[in-house]
């Protein structure tokens, strides 16, 4: 077999401006989403050239799990302190959660800035630096890629942060533990789906293209099962709309489901349980993951058809 040789192109042979060129590409929605993806992140609602005072910032966005807001800011070069200093003040103005800078070459210094921030800022904030690449081989055409330099280690952010605040129990531990191996799984298994930050709560969502409802997924470790299923917050129809198909939603997802309307609530759910979960038994954790995953994915893909 003949094997082509990857070679690396200029990236401003793609992309002569940033705003002109490159945020305009950067915000559409396969490339958003892709450098979701990357960042573990939904992101939706986004807007181009914010206002902040006298300057504009790039892009802004919200993530579709949490609703924080993000910052993105792009930089078609070497990175510099001009561009640090704007992206703490875009930050600081449009109150960002979460703070992206891309660019063509992160210098060492900057690296260590954005490794900075993110050891000594609670997990509230969370910074990113980025840098873009473009690869072809041949003739073919130019495949970007966005490579993390600098991201949040989100599981020693959150005990950290707990740990300071003193309010962090023995089970509330077990949870960051389960979801730090969670995230781990599915950073080795293709992420199949967008991970975020490990932290105390028994539940971690999953965005499935509509705020309507997502995948959620509990830790009940009282009663030794893990709930994973659909959970539509605030719209019956929705739920009365799959119900209708109930016998085909079945056999999509494949595993036997619970149908819950709460007809007393405005949320409902439908989903399934794995038994087996025990915070002082983790011999059978491998098995857990690999369950969740599984069932998570199939009922994400059960709903589109009806969102």
């Amino acid at each position: 077999m003949k094997l082509g040789k990857l070679q690396e192109v200029d990236i401003r042979k793609i992309w002569a401006h940033e705003q002109y060129d490159f945020s305009k590409w950067l915000a559409s929605e396969s490339n958003i989403q892709e450098l979701g993806d990357t960042l573990g992140l939904s992101l939706t609602d986004i807007e181009t050239e914010k206002f902040v005072g006298n300057y504009r910032c790039d892009i802004l966005c919200k993530d579709e799990i949490t609703g924080k807001t993000v910052l993105i800011e792009n930089q078609l070069e070497q990175t510099n302190h001009d561009h640090l200093g704007k992206l703490i003040t875009y930050a600081s103005g449009l109150d960002a959660a979460v703070v992206v800078w891309i660019v063509a070459e992160a210098k060492q210094e900057h690296a260590s800035a954005i490794e900075w921030l993110n050891l000594h800022t609670d997990d509230a904030l969370s910074f990113f630096l980025i840098e873009i690449h473009a690869y072809k081989i041949g003739d073919s055409d130019p495949a970007p890629q966005f490579q993390i330099v600098q991201q949040p280690n989100d599981f020693v952010k959150t005990v950290k942060s707990l740990a300071k605040n003193g309010d962090m129990n023995k089970t509330e531990s077990s949870r960051v533990e389960f979801w730090s191996q969670l995230n781990d799984y599915i950073d080795q298994h293709g992420k199949p789906f967008n991970k975020h930050k490990a932290t105390k709560d028994h539940w971690y969502n999953i965005a499935v293209g509509s705020s309507q409802c997502y995948v959620s997924i509990e830790l009940v470790n009282i009663k030794h099962f893990i709930r994973v299923g659909l959970y539509i917050p605030d719209n019956k129809e929705l739920y009365d709309h799959i119900y209708e198909s109930k016998a085909d939603f079945d056999a999509a997802v494949g595993y036997e489901l619970e149908w819950q309307r709460l007809d007393d609530k405005k949320a409902a759910s439908i989903h399934t349980c794995i038994p087996g979960l025990n915070f002082s038994k983790q011999d059978n954790y491998p098995y857990l993951m690999e369950e969740i995953v599984k069932r998570a994915v199939a009922i994400r893909n059960a709903v589109q058809q009806y969102i």
